[in-house]
Order: C-alpha cells, then structure tokens, then sequence
C-alpha cells in the first residue's frame, strides 16, 4: 500500500501545492506554508537480488501477497547505515536463509508505478538447493537454470535479463502474471542505453 504524506514532518502543518523557483526553474511541490519544509518525494531505493547456487540455477520465490504462478526475485528495502551490498546480503539471509558467499552489482532500473529505484545484485550463495527456508513473507520458490527462465518486462525482470545474456543464454521474455496477454519488453527500456547519446554526460568505459 502506497500512503501519501499530507503532514509537514517538521511541525506538522498541512501541506499545500506551491511552485517555487529551483535549479530546473518553477515546480510545483508539496511545500509547509508554515516553516518552508517541502516534500520531495524522491523515489525509495530497493534491493533485488538474483539468488544462484553452486548448480547455476537462480531462486524465484512467491510472495504471500501475489497470485499463484506470479514469481520473481528476492528483494527489499535499505535500512539506514547499511551499504546496497550489505542490505542486499541481510535480505537474502533473511528471506530465504542462504548466506551470501558473493556478489556483483547487475545495474539499476526505474519502477515508477511505486516511485521506487530498482538496485539489482547477482548473488552468490553456499548451500544445497532444498536449504531454503523462506520467511513468512514468502509461501512457494523454485529453481530454474538460464535456459528455462521467462524473464518479465519490468523491472526486475531486465535484471534476471542480464543474469541470463551472462550465461550465454538466449533471453526470452514472459508475462509477470499469469495469462497477462503483453509479454514484450518496453523497446525504451530494453536496453537502457537512451542516456548514452545525451551530450551532457560522459559514459564511463565498460571493465570486461
């Protein structure tokens, strides 16, 4: 559930609409008419891991919450005072009870719909494949290899996406949920690449 912030967090006044001049010029924002504090609404930075074993196979689990047949990654919130890496190895121990032995930062991707920012791994972990021991959040996990993953066109689903390419596999997409009709990924988001020929940045050079 998605709750919008109606109270300044400073002295508790109503927020109201109020354009004022920042460094892109006038926006409109939620702003106190009392003490100045404005809401930014920055998006919320979330964890996702693709969880492999010793076997090359990658965990998808079932949240409580979804539909039978809807699986994806492990994923969660950063906690304060902790590293992307850090949180996303305490996520993973936590949702499933794997340790992680290793990881590497996959990429990043916008989840607009729940104004969040996408921060996905590709993590290592020790242990047999029937030693997950899912937390109450989670009610079913499978393991599939790269050659029998349907990745989904959102989100996490371009990060299981790269997972698979790494693997030498052909990536084929599918429908998040079951009987959706659109498996197609987005053709602006796949590959994300719109940024490369924007003169105002400088791309830094792949490390292969």
């Amino acid at each position: 559930m998605q709750y919008e912030t109606k109270f300044c967090v400073n002295c508790a006044t109503a927020l109201q609409w109020k354009v004022m001049a920042e460094d892109s010029g006038e926006v409109s924002r939620l702003r106190c008419p009392a003490c100045g504090w404005t809401h930014w609404g920055n998006p919320t930075p979330v964890l996702a891991a693709v969880v492999e074993n010793d076997l090359g196979q990658v965990l998808l689990a079932r949240n409580a919450l979804w539909q039978p047949g809807m699986f994806g990654l492990i994923t969660g919130f950063m906690e304060a005072g902790e590293s992307p890496e850090a949180g996303i190895a305490r996520e993973v121990l936590e949702e499933t009870g794997l340790q992680t032995q290793a990881l590497r930062l996959i990429g990043c991707w916008e989840f607009l719909r729940m104004n969040q920012v996408l921060i996905a791994y590709h993590v290592r972990v020790a242990g047999r494949p029937e030693d997950v021991r899912l937390s109450p959040e989670l009610v079913e996990y499978q393991w599939q290899t790269a050659q029998e993953v349907l990745c989904w066109p959102s989100g996490t689903g371009y990060a299981m996406a790269e997972w698979v390419k790494s693997k030498g596999e052909p990536v084929r997409f599918g429908a998040f949920r079951p009987n959706n009709p659109n498996p197609n990924p987005d053709p602006a988001k796949w590959p994300v690449n719109y940024w490369e020929e924007d003169a105002r940045f400088v791309v830094a050079p792949r490390l292969d």
